[in-house]
């Protein structure tokens, strides 16, 4: 794989594929700019260098229609803001009137391209739809790591067809995870919360191999715990992943589930809120956080640990009530000085509310790009530019 610090691009036509895509409001507002704001680095080293920057990106989907709510256009407004400078956007992403505007270019300038969903092309990885992207660059970088567990045109297509280059960000994610992966001191601590658990029992399974400790909290302990013959009342439970977690073999020392936990009749908070043993868990409650005893427990653990991964929160988090045990967590993982790995954007809107993102060490773009890397998955994306 080749870097983009390598790369000759001044006065070159640098197409570069980006994640831009951010959360927006029902007014079109950009609700969290964590992904543009990491890709800045690969921007300002293009135009320092000389180079003309050609940026795509999808947001959202739109499923090949063109979408009104998702045009591009606040992104656009976004990077004016955090570059100082113009930033002009294309009416599309490809075709004739495209391809000349970026030939007639100077160094220094930017085009930002037209969700690239607007083309269902894109999503279909059409050979045809990569080709004339191809042709509105001499170089192409992917700097979108995020997006880079698709094979999608922009993401393996484009580099079949131009000299290819991992951007700054993309670069800075690989040597993060490897980190974790492959060269991590020790103790190493990983903590798995949230829900989707179909998408995340792969990376526990690699988790289970590697990791000193793995803690669990949220719909992936409640899986668990009902797989493990728990009552677990109505908390919310994959029920589909059941069957497939009690395969697992989970006697090992390494592995904590909590020890106690924060339940209630009620998910708004209004009900009767209680901490008890998850094997008392009644028919009506549900398991809306982690008690203080897993708290105490966790944090001890924690604080021995070189290096800690951490996704998803630990309960329902958007209820204040139910959010301690993800906050309290979030204090101690950046007390801790363990070289710390987050991934997830619920973590994420998490830790910026309490104003500790920044004590993290590596915050990743990328959510489900960042669970397929660790569990082993090879990325289209990365493996497209080898």
């Amino acid at each position: 794989m080749k870097f983009l610090r390598d790369a000759k691009v001044y006065n070159k036509r640098v197409l570069a594929r980006v994640d831009f895509n951010v959360p927006l409001n029902e007014k079109g507002e950009i609700i969290d700019d964590f992904r543009i704001r990491s890709t800045l680095p690969t921007i300002k080293w293009l135009l320092k260098n000389g180079a003309k920057v050609i940026l795509m990106s999808h947001l959202g989907s739109p499923k090949g229609e063109r979408l009104e709510n998702l045009k591009i256009d606040a992104v656009q407004q976004r990077l004016t803001e955090y570059l100082d400078l113009s930033v002009v956007k294309a009416p599309d992403c490809v075709g004739k009137e495209i391809e000349d505007w970026t030939r007639e270019m100077g160094s220094g300038e930017i085009l930002l391209l037209e969700n690239l969903r607007f083309h269902k092309e894109e999503e279909e990885n059409d050979l045809k739809f990569a080709k004339k992207l191809a042709g509105l660059g001499d170089i192409y970088v992917n700097d979108a790591f995020g997006t880079s567990h698709r094979a999608h045109a922009s993401i393996v297509g484009v580099p079949k067809f131009l000299p290819s280059f991992a951007g700054l960000l993309l670069e800075k994610e690989i040597k993060a995870l490897n980190k974790l992966l492959k060269n991590s001191q020790r103790p190493l601590v990983a903590v798995i919360g949230g829900a989707k658990v179909s998408t995340k029992l792969k990376l526990f399974k690699e988790l289970l191999n590697f990791a000193d400790h793995l803690l669990l909290g949220g719909v992936l302990a409640n899986t668990i715990l009902k797989a493990q013959g728990l009552t677990v009342g109505k908390s919310v439970v994959e029920e589909n992943m059941v069957a497939e977690a009690k395969k697992l073999i989970l006697t090992g020392t390494n592995f904590h589930l909590p020890v106690d936990v924060v339940v209630s009749d009620d998910i708004s908070g209004k009900g009767k809120i209680k901490v008890k043993g998850p094997a008392s868990v009644e028919d009506e409650e549900l398991i809306l956080d982690i008690g203080p005893d897993t708290l105490s427990l966790f944090g001890e653990i924690i604080k021995k640990a070189k290096v800690v991964f951490w996704n998803g929160p630990m309960g329902f988090y958007e209820q204040e009530e139910f959010a301690q045990g993800t906050i309290n967590l979030a204090k101690i993982i950046t007390q801790s000085g363990a070289y710390s790995i987050i991934g997830g954007g619920d973590v994420l809107s998490i830790l910026d509310k309490l104003g500790l993102a920044e004590k993290i060490n590596h915050i990743s773009t990328g959510g489900g790009a960042m669970l397929a890397y660790i569990a082993g998955e090879k990325l289209p994306g990365i493996e497209a530019l080898k």
